[in-house]
């Protein structure tokens, strides 16, 4: 019994790392497609195409799930970074991956009048508020992104 290489040397217990890996198995309930541009290479797809990547019963590592999907939204830059305790200021947010973002909130209490400039900037007006500084939680499609303090009513 044991572990060979192709050559039929053992290999060690010790050759495997001693924590095992934390990529949890999970048990697909429906099939899982993915969808792909098509087209003449010239970086103009003209369509798509949809092929199963995974079936539904499938077993797959935690891990080949998650590469299918970007990274989280990040916010660099809120300008201005103070307003009215009245409201209606608006503000500016740059980051990456913005364009998933469907709310801003300036601690409970959501902003109004959200745009979506781009991929890398977006504009939404602020609430009222009390005085002092709040966090401001951007709820992308790729999770929420928290810039502590990040707007202050005066």
């Amino acid at each position: 019994m044991g572990l060979y290489k192709e050559d039929g040397t053992r290999i060690e217990q010790s050759a495997f790392p001693a924590v095992p890996a934390s990529d949890t198995p999970m048990r697909l309930s429906e099939d899982v497609y993915e969808t792909k541009a098509y087209g003449p290479g010239d970086g103009r797809p003209e369509g798509s195409r949809r092929h199963l990547l995974y079936q539904a019963g499938t077993v797959v590592p935690q891990s080949q799930t998650d590469r299918h999907f970007d990274p989280a939204a990040t916010v660099t830059t809120i300008t201005p970074t103070t307003g009215p305790a009245a409201g209606r200021t608006t503000i500016t947010i740059t980051g990456t991956r913005l364009d998933g973002v469907s709310a801003v909130n300036f601690g409970a209490t959501p902003g109004t009048e959200l745009k979506v400039i781009s991929a890398t900037e977006l504009q939404v007006k602020t609430p009222a508020g009390a005085a002092g500084a709040v966090n401001v939680v951007v709820a992308a499609d790729t999770g929420n992104v928290t810039k502590t303090g990040g707007f202050t009513y005066s």
